[in-house]
Formats: structure tokens, sequence, C-alpha cells
């Protein structure tokens, strides 16, 4: 009998998963994809719309040019998942039944219960927050003054909080707009938690890119047109981009699986409390022993290649194998820089200029290669 494999997602652990399935399947398997966009977006680029809204044609990938032609793609919002019925519903659509499914639905923003912080922030998410932050960006620029500049504020200083900023600064700076920018982090450093050399770094390149940093001192309400902090005075804002930390999506809510905020449980080989459903990247808490798999676009992607084999496994009735991640390092850009810290196989702990802007590039073509083709990575390498 054929067996339906739902994959629910099209960002990194999804869209890699389904690449996966298509080469680990074979004719006694079926896969469903579903998505509420017909493309994948290499999220971890996105900042780069920001700055330039055309830049959305090199970091988008259709979902044509991933899925196969046995592979059946469904455009829909998600809106549930019932596990003892095995069927997904969808917001338009008819529900689909599955006989395994892989949950891969990304991430929601976190705001941690404070006051206004929804209600006033923007988010950056999506293709879409991205183009919504370039809008709003352009907008305050135009009724400002070099007297009175806009004031942008990018709350958490995270990774992509810092991309946020970098590419705000060269918005500013190929406009020649009237703006001000700050970045505001709870913790005592930007990029917490990661070592000092880094953090040091970073800090340097967004203080030649004359973003204002501000630390140790969370936000405790935001208001229309203020932010107001635990100690410090409040600063008056005329765009708030928020990046603070990650949760579970709606689409979880009540599922019968065990879960975090509706970030699902998962063993090593991504088996949930449910041996039917798996689950991976943002929307999936990995057991990786003291501490979880990282919520990132590395974590997704290595992680996707062995859920697909998992699946094919389980179809079998073969045991499944189990994943450990495999930390390669990290690279952040601030506008053109970038600096990269702790990258395997390779003699220094941190580096910028040409070597690590041309690294940040290279990862997200050698991705976009890896679900379609170099031909269309090199294509995109300049806006990388």
């Amino acid at each position: 009998m054929t067996q339906n494999v739902v994959v629910l997602g099209a960002g990194y652990a999804g869209a890699g998963t389904v690449a996966s399935l298509q080469s680990e399947l074979d004719d006694n398997a079926h896969i469903t994809w579903i998505s509420e966009t017909d493309y994948h977006l290499v999220l971890h680029e996105v900042h780069r719309v920001i700055r330039d809204p055309s830049a959305r044609t090199d970091i988008t990938v259709p979902v044509r040019d991933v899925a196969g032609p046995s592979t059946t793609f469904i455009e829909d919002r998600i809106t549930g998942l019932d596990v003892d019925e095995r069927v997904v519903h969808l917001e338009d659509g008819d529900d689909v039944a599955y006989d395994y499914v892989l949950v891969a639905l990304g991430s929601g923003t976190a705001y941690y219960g404070i006051p206004g912080l929804e209600e006033h922030s923007l988010t950056l998410k999506s293709l879409e927050d991205a183009l919504e932050i370039n809008a709003a960006i352009t907008a305050a620029s135009e009724e400002a003054t070099r007297g009175e500049p806009a004031q942008i504020v990018v709350g958490g200083a995270g990774l992509s909080g810092i991309q946020t900023a970098g590419e705000i600064a060269e918005f500013r700076d190929n406009h020649r707009a009237p703006l001000e920018i700050h970045i505001v982090e709870a913790l005592d450093e930007i990029f917490p938690g990661n070592d000092p050399e880094i953090q040091g770094a970073l800090r340097k390149l967004l203080e030649e890119a004359g973003v204002t940093i501000h630390t140790d001192d969370p936000i405790t309400e935001a208001e229309d047109g203020v932010i107001h902090f635990d100690e410090g005075e409040p600063l008056e804002y005329d765009v708030f981009v928020w990046t603070g930390g990650i949760t579970g999506r709606e689409a979880l809510d009540g599922v019968d699986l065990e879960n975090q905020h509706n970030r699902v449980n998962a063993g090593a080989n991504f088996q949930t409390s449910n041996e039917r459903v798996f689950a991976i990247g943002d929307s999936a808490i990995i057991d990786q022993g003291e501490m979880p798999a990282p919520p990132t676009a590395q974590a997704a992607w290595q992680a996707a290649e062995v859920a697909g084999e998992n699946i094919a496994r389980a179809i079998a009735n073969r045991p499944l194998k189990t994943w450990e991640f495999d930390d390669k390092g990290t690279v952040i850009s601030v506008g053109d820089k970038a600096v990269a810290h702790d990258v395997k196989g390779l003699p220094f702990d941190t580096f910028g200029g040409f070597p690590a802007k041309t690294l940040k590039k290279a990862i997200a073509a050698r991705w976009i290669a890896k679900l379609t083709s170099w031909g269309r990575a090199r294509t995109a390498w300049s806006t990388l």
C-alpha cells in the first residue's frame, strides 16, 4: 500500500527534507508538501530586502524548482494537526490525510508578555516582513530632516537584530537618508551567550556603521512612538523592529504531542511522542543531551537530510538514525561587512574582511545550489 508522507512548511527544514525524501523514497510512498507560500525563502539572507526590495528575486526559490514530478504541492495555511485521525487541517482546502508527517513550520516571534510590544513593533520572519520594514524606513526618511532625523530602533541584539541594524545602516548610506539607528539588548552584551571575541568584533562593525548600542536594560513596555526600559530613559522611535526570541506556531495549538510553547519535543532521531510524527527545525526542540539543537539555519540543513532518511526507514520498519548537530561555526553580516567565528577547518578563531564576506555568500549559495542548481546560486551571488 502506498504511504502518504506529508511535509509541513517550506523553510530550511521543510524544503531540505522534501529534497531528501525524494532521493530516499521509492514508488511505495507519495510526498505531499504543504506551505502557505509557493516558494522557499533563504531566511538568513532576508535582511537584504530591507535595503533593496529587488533582492527578493535571488533569495526566494519557487517550490516547483525543488519538488519533483511525483511530489504534490498544496499552497494553503496549516491550521491544525490531528494525530489521532492522522490529518492536517487547512484554512481553505480539505483535510489532508497522512501516514507519516514531518512538522517543519518554523517559529513565531516571542514577545515575553511585554505590554504593547506585539502591537507596536515590526518583525522579521518573512519576505513580507522585510518589505514592510523597507517601506516603513523609506516613509520615515522622507518625513525626516537632517535637523530632526527619524529614529529607527531594533529590539534584540542576536543574529537577526544585528543583521537588521546593519542593513538599515546600508539603506541610510545608500539613500543619504536622515536616520538614526539604535539597537537595544536586555542582556549585558550584544550577541548574548557567545564568545567575547565575536561580540567585540560585531560591536566594532555596528559602531563603525553609526549604530548606537544600548545594552543591559530590558524593555518593560512599548507604546506608540516610545519604548520604556527597566532603568534607562524612554527611547522615542519612528520605526521599531522587534527581533528578540522565538516561539511555536499557532497551528500547533492544542496538538496532542509533547511540546513546549508549541515547539514540539523530538528525539535525536526526530521522532516525537507519536511515532508517526517527526519534527525538525525551529518548530521542534530536538534532544541533543544537555542542550537541544540550536534554532539555526545550519542545524535545520543538517537535520533535514537525516530526517528524510529516517522517515524512509520508518516506512520500511528499519532502525532510525540518531542525529548529532555539528557546529561548523558562525558567520554574521553587518551590512556589506561580515564577521566569522570558530569556523570548522580554519585555523582562525575570529576574522572579518573579504574572507568573512565571501564565506557568508558561499554558505547561502551552497544551500541554493543544493536545492536547485549552481547556475541559480551563481545568479544570486551578487545579492547574498
